[in-house]
């Protein structure tokens, strides 16, 4: 029997789109997945439309000195997945400030809303002080916003 295969991220009415298939190894001894690792793919979320609007975390960092953290993060989970779910991580960028992103994330399987979550990520200097975002994070972060076409593969 073939397992079903896993697809490209895309983008759909502003959403980006990240389907990742659940492993033994995020799941607890229900079989559901460990309540923790909804962040970890709530980050993986995060971490890949920043990739797809060219924002590379190592070359932020040695050119501008800024990292990334969250600051705040509230999630409200409705249903649980399972093992060899798959599941599909939305994100988009909500608002920006001089140095944070407001974003919103919800993960899927097929019809049924599993998560909602509301991050807050701060912009700062390697020694933990807020640092204000380069024109060109901003750029980026602005595309995304604007972005709404839909059934777009990344």
């Amino acid at each position: 029997m073939k397992a079903p295969q896993t697809q490209m991220p895309w983008v759909d009415a502003g959403w980006f789109c990240l389907p990742i298939r659940v492993f033994y190894e995020d799941t607890d001894a229900a079989g559901m997945v460990y309540y923790a690792n909804y962040l970890k793919f709530a980050e993986r979320g995060r971490s890949e439309l920043l990739r797809r609007q060219g924002v590379d975390h190592s070359a932020l960092k040695s050119e501008s000195g800024l990292i990334f953290a969250v600051s705040e993060c509230n999630i409200r989970y409705r249903l649980p997945a399972r093992l060899d779910d798959l599941i599909l991580v939305k994100t988009r960028v909500a608002a920006l400030g001089a140095a944070r992103i407001e974003m919103e994330q919800e993960i899927w399987r097929g019809d049924s809303k599993l998560t909602e979550i509301q991050v807050i990520v701060a912009c700062l200097s390697e020694a933990g002080r807020p640092l204000r975002m380069p024109e060109s994070l901003r750029r980026a972060m602005q595309d995304s916003m604007e972005q709404g076409e839909e059934g777009k593969a990344v």
